[in-house]
């Protein structure tokens, strides 16, 4: 945890100064049995009015200090808590977004949202906690003791002879707890993912009716959850009932051997009183144990979940806070020999791939599913390295370009269309932040998007929905490929992204991007859209099938010939029926 602790280091003083009045408070609890001890001995006993007056008094104005001086450790706990919680999720944000492609793979998406939700949320209660109870309750047990033996070191003997067995006790149990806690937090995440994937998915599962299955697969992670939670609680519970039998039986020794010292003239009853008063304090606080343990072990779990994120050291982009550099290439881009695998696994989805691409020009790539056109596409901008072999750009090697300045260069439409909660414009500008009102409908435009969003009744300031959820298919491609577009880059990839248009939107497309200068890499499945490329790429299973133009491909490759004629059968089906 000394990680996690260290985001508390900027408030030290405030944490210290929170420290001294919860002490204050503490040593007016400690305090206040001895006033009683001496109100009954020298005040009621004595039947002197004026002593009571006197220390009453004392007493409520020790009252008064303690009540502001607990307001004010509030505050302050507060203010630092808070503090701490933004500065952890803003480290623990900004650590992710520096990850490459490779270490996300290590984490699910849905324990990233865990740890930078509930885990944060945990280890702030921890810290209020220790602000205002945990460190007080220990001190009042130890003050207590320390107090009771001045009273009276016979009576005090009694109070602490069970102490030693509640120690190891207690350091028994915190450790089963914390594995057992840590458990619980691997089970939310579980649950986390188990959410997420629904809500992405809740259009198919009402189309398909699989609500009930779906809800019954929830069950069943939620029955886990429960399950963890309740092994970790009963274990938590068995702490209090042994704490307070102990101490009961503490204290009642103290009333037996206390009477015996009264009557025999060793102890007054106002000592008697007081070690009692403190043996109730420490009871109080001995039973505030049990949830200490509980608040610790979950936030140590917590805190751990954190760590594993912000110690990595491998796997992290090194993306410079500088402006780039004007790059004066113009967009070739050369693979050599290359052969790539992801990390999780040994199977190899691209083997020893080599074409060039000339600048300005056009290369369709088509496959099969799973032979490796997306993960092509992803080595250019380095969201993973080649395993083996070299790509390069306007011949310099990619892994020696600095990594912002490579993907300035770079417009990237995903194969699934992502836009952000906020306006069309909004969205528009994440190409070019910089980009000026008539660059954005420039580039709806040319992306055959504009006329739908002269449309809409607030045009470019209309609101898009979580993941575009208020767009159809078509418009959150046209929009994704607008937001490329803005950026004017040098190379264009384009993985599926028109495969939600119709023919003669697409046709208006790509004739507007005839006017762009950039290098296009398109991943399609549409021969039609292939033979407008300058060359064409056949991956088959990783392995380059065939290279060429349309021509060609017809002449030497009987897997692209097979293509062609499937889909010249299907549209000579719709026409037959249209």
């Amino acid at each position: 945890m000394k990680t996690i602790f260290s985001y508390l280091s900027p408030y030290k003083w405030l944490t210290i100064t929170a420290l001294m009045f919860m002490l204050i408070e503490l040593s007016v609890e400690l305090i206040q049995p001895l006033l009683i001890a001496t109100i009954i001995d020298d005040g009621i006993l004595a039947k002197n009015q004026q002593t009571i007056i006197f220390w009453g008094s004392i007493m409520l104005g020790c009252s008064v200090v303690s009540f502001f001086a607990g307001i004010i450790n509030t505050y302050i706990a507060s203010h630092v808590v808070q503090s701490y919680g933004y500065d952890i999720r803003q480290a623990l944000f900004k650590k992710i977004q520096s990850f490459t492609m490779a270490t996300f793979l290590k984490f699910p998406s849905s324990s990233l949202i865990t740890r930078l939700t509930n885990d944060v949320t945990i280890t702030q209660n921890l810290f209020f906690m220790g602000l205002r109870i945990m460190l007080r309750a220990p001190l009042i047990v130890i003050g207590s003791v320390v107090m009771s033996f001045f009273v009276n070191a016979y009576l005090a003997f009694f109070l602490v002879i069970g102490a030693p067995i509640l120690v190891l006790f207690l350091y028994f149990m915190s450790r089963k707890g914390m594995k057992h806690f840590a458990k619980v937090q691997k089970s939310v995440d579980r649950v986390t993912r188990k959410v997420q994937e629904n809500l992405q998915a809740v259009r198919l599962v009402k189309a398909y009716l699989r609500g009930h299955f779906e809800s019954s697969k929830f069950a069943g992670v939620a029955d886990v959850l429960k399950m963890d939670n309740v092994k970790a609680f009963r274990i938590m519970e068995l702490i209090l009932p042994v704490l307070l039998f102990v101490m009961n039986v503490s204290l009642m020794a103290v009333l037996w051997f206390g009477a015996k010292e009264i009557q025999a003239g060793g102890a007054q009853m106002g000592e008697l009183v007081a070690i009692v008063n403190y043996a109730m304090r420490m009871t109080g606080a001995f039973s505030m144990f049990s949830f200490i343990i509980v608040f610790f072990s979950r936030a140590k779990a917590s805190a751990e979940r954190m760590e594993e994120v912000l110690v990595v050291e491998e796997g992290i982009e090194e993306i410079s806070t500088y402006p780039v550099n004007a790059h004066p290439g113009v967009g070739e881009i050369e693979f050599q020999h290359v052969s790539f695998h992801y990390p999780t696994t040994d199977a190899p989805v691209l083997k020893d791939v080599s074409f060039t691409v000339k600048p300005g020009s056009k290369l369709a790539i088509m496959g099969a599913t799973g032979s490796g056109k997306s993960t092509l596409l992803n080595l250019i901008p380095r969201f993973f390295d080649a395993t083996e072999g070299n790509i390069f750009i306007d011949g310099v090697e990619v892994k020696d370009w600095p990594l912002k300045e490579l993907r300035q260069v770079i417009g990237l439409v995903p194969q699934q269309s992502i836009l952000f909660t906020g306006s069309i414009e909004e969205n528009l500008g994440w190409g070019d932040s910089t980009a000026t009102e008539e660059l954005l409908k420039e580039a709806a435009k040319q992306a055959q998007i504009h006329n739908s969003i002269e449309q809409f009744p607030d045009q470019y300031e209309t609101r898009v929905g979580q993941k575009g959820v208020n767009l159809s298919g078509g418009q959150k491609q046209r929009l994704s490929i607008a937001r490329a577009l803005v950026r004017k880059p040098e190379i264009l990839l384009l993985d599926d992204s028109t495969s939600a248009l119709d023919v003669s939107t697409e046709n208006a497309l790509w004739e507007a991007l005839e006017d762009e200068q950039a290098t296009m890499l398109v991943i399609t499945q549409k021969i039609r859209t292939a033979k407008g490329a300058d060359q064409i790429l056949l991956l088959e299973e990783g392995i380059v099938s065939a290279y060429g133009t349309h021509d060609e491909l017809m002449e030497s490759s009987s897997l692209y010939r097979e293509i062609a004629e499937s889909q010249q059968e299907g549209d000579h089906h719709v026409e037959s029926h249209s």
